[in-house]
């Protein structure tokens, strides 16, 4: 059970940090999301691959 404890409230941390994002640049992540728009579909899946190592990177650091 704790597993799922934490996964629920690393899932609820990433939907703040996100909404805080939004909320105090919209105007930036308007244009980030153009950008995305007009990104190759392969420069888009190595992107968010190297994002999750350095997330998982992360998490392992922390609890580690």
């Amino acid at each position: 059970m704790n597993f799922m404890n934490n996964l629920l409230a690393a899932f609820g941390l990433v939907l703040v940090i996100e909404g805080a994002l939004y909320a105090l640049f919209p105007d930036f992540m308007r244009r980030a999301m153009a950008t995305m728009l007009s990104m190759e579909e392969m420069q888009i899946r190595i992107s968010a691959v190297v994002s999750a190592v350095v997330g998982l990177a992360l998490v392992w650091l922390a609890l580690g």
